[in-house]
């Protein structure tokens, strides 16, 4: 009965620490972004994993947590996780603000995978 209390403990330390080492990135990432506003054009040349703050609209919701994002230099399609905002939040049309970092791929587009999203009025 003690050794399954001590797993237990030794488990939700591991999956706390973890979450708090989650967050941890993510501020760090989300205080860079502050630093580096860019245009989508700037974000599409980018380096993979450059943390960026980009202000513009929604433009679609392509599926699940995927959108498409416009601002006047051009689109890019975005990553928004269900916990940050949900679809019914963002329309079409929405104004936003997003910070989070440049995912680059072999053979698709590149990308951003937002760790913070503002929507703006």
């Amino acid at each position: 009965m003690i050794k399954l209390g001590k797993i237990m403990v030794t488990g939700l330390i591991s999956v706390l620490s973890t979450q708090i080492f989650a967050d941890t990135n993510d501020q760090k990432l989300i205080n860079a972004a502050i630093k580096n506003k860019v245009t989508v054009a700037q974000a599409i040349k980018a380096k993979d994993e450059t943390a960026v703050t980009l202000t513009g609209k929604i433009t679609r919701h392509i599926k699940s947590d995927h959108y498409e994002f416009k601002d006047s230099t051009g689109t890019i399609n975005i990553e928004i996780d269900d916990d940050l905002a949900t679809p019914s939040q963002l329309k079409p049309g929405t104004k936003v603000r997003i910070m989070g970092e440049v995912d680059t791929h072999r053979y698709k587009p590149t990308d951003i995978d937002v760790a913070k999203i503002e929507i703006l009025r």
